[in-house]
């Protein structure tokens, strides 16, 4: 979002007007920033032969940006049998599609095979029935490096005492499974979390991932996960994902010559790439003044962006409405029927009642996240490509909120007293 002779734009569409159109709250997302965050990966892993990005298509799965992403190159990691069949209908071959679940039923696993995606599972249960239901299908094993990385412990997902993943210590129980069964291993994956920033700890884990992939004769692929650090505030730090691209492709070269033949690398990055192309567009609906705290209560709530109550997470905000207007602080916060509070004690131009206020890095695990509480309608989404604004998703109605519940006849007259 830039401001350009007093009016904010995205990807060179007046916001305003945007709202004008489409009404708030709404998110808008820029094709451009998407591109240049999936250019700017591909080239900082350029020494690598075999490079496979695969969006992690959990932060933002509307088909079109799906669609986006696939006339890039990139592939799909997914972690539903839903995602799956998103993928597929946007047009992804089903072998550049990655499944990675976590405890789902092996029914699930199955339909996954049926419809011919890449399979990884992360726990030796599933891994031996696995091994007996589809003995020739290749797999990929998720492992656990035992790396505590992520920038909140709730997306820290690679420490030992995480859910994902089989633990790297047991390795010698899954190579007696597959020897076992005839399993052919062509892919190893490790995720360690989310907002990383250390490079040094990554490569940590990177490290133990090659050490057991020695074990394994017939990989293909060494899939490292993701979670690169986006900036969520002006000067804000990040992943720098050249020195790190340079870095771990020497590495990886490196393996690839001792292993005996060149491997696939892949990445599963999300919020990389689609993060910093979101806004969240809406409206104030009363400026509050308390002894203590001047409040900007808008038109929305955790139902609609939950990141900053789940993982106190920071997204800048915006009065687009007022750019001139004189600083004051204010405590955003919305309309739910819950403490739903978007930031705390931030300096805004002066909001007033109707102002539009924009929330940044609003374009991973926020529309994704969220739901109908207090029966609210899910808001428009719009995708800004080549300077033109689509509605991607249109605003939710009464009729689907209504649409899946099932009214029962003997119900629907007047309650007895």
């Amino acid at each position: 979002m830039n401001l350009n002779e007093g009016r904010y734009q995205i990807g060179g569409v007046d916001a305003l007007s945007m709202v004008e159109h489409y009404g708030a709250p709404v998110y808008v997302y820029d094709a451009a920033t998407m591109k240049r965050q999936y250019k700017r990966m591909e080239k900082a892993f350029g020494k690598v032969k075999r490079l496979r990005i695969n969006y992690a298509c959990k932060a933002l799965t509307n088909v079109n940006v799906l669609r986006l992403f696939r006339s890039w190159g990139s592939g799909l990691d997914t972690v539903s049998i839903q995602e799956v069949e998103l993928g597929l209908r946007a047009g992804f071959d089903p072998h550049d599609i990655l499944y990675t679940p976590n405890c789902v039923s092996m029914e699930e696993v199955n339909e996954a095979v049926e419809k011919g995606v890449r399979i990884n599972i992360d726990n030796i249960s599933i891994l031996e029935q696995f091994g007996a239901l589809h003995p020739s299908v290749p797999v990929c094993i998720r492992i656990n490096p035992h790396i505590m990385a992520g920038g909140n412990s709730k997306i820290s997902v690679g420490h030992i005492d995480s859910k994902f993943g089989i633990s790297i210590h047991q390795v010698p129980h899954i190579l007696k499974v597959v020897e076992a069964l005839g399993l052919t291993v062509e892919g190893l994956h490790m995720h360690t979390g989310s907002d990383i920033l250390d490079a040094e700890v990554f490569l940590q884990a990177v490290e133990i991932l090659l050490r057991a992939a020695e074990d394994f004769p017939d990989l293909d692929y060494l899939d490292f996960g993701s979670g690169f650090k986006v900036p969520y505030k002006d000067g804000g730090i990040s992943t720098n994902i050249e020195d790190l691209g340079s870095r771990l492709g020497d590495r990886f070269n490196a393996f690839c010559a001792d292993y005996g033949r060149e491997l696939e690398l892949m990445f599963e990055p999300g919020k990389f790439l689609v993060s910093e192309a979101g806004t969240f567009l809406v409206r104030t609906n009363v400026v509050k003044t308390t002894p203590a705290t001047v409040f900007a209560g808008v038109d929305s709530g955790l139902n609609h962006l939950i990141r900053p109550m789940f993982y106190d997470a920071y997204h800048h905000i915006t009065n687009i409405s007022n750019p001139a207007g004189k600083p004051r602080i204010y405590t955003v916060v919305g309309y739910i029927c819950e403490t739903d509070t978007f930031g705390i004690n931030r300096k805004l131009s002066e909001v007033r009642e109707g102002d539009i206020l924009a929330m940044s890095n609003a374009g991973a695990y926020s529309f994704m996240m969220a739901s109908n509480y207090n029966s609210r309608f899910r808001p428009a989404e719009v995708l800004v490509m080549d300077g033109q604004a689509h509605l991607i998703r249109r605003r939710e109605t009464m009729e689907d909120l209504l649409g899946p519940q099932v009214e029962l006849p003997q119900l629907s007259g007047a309650v007895k007293a």
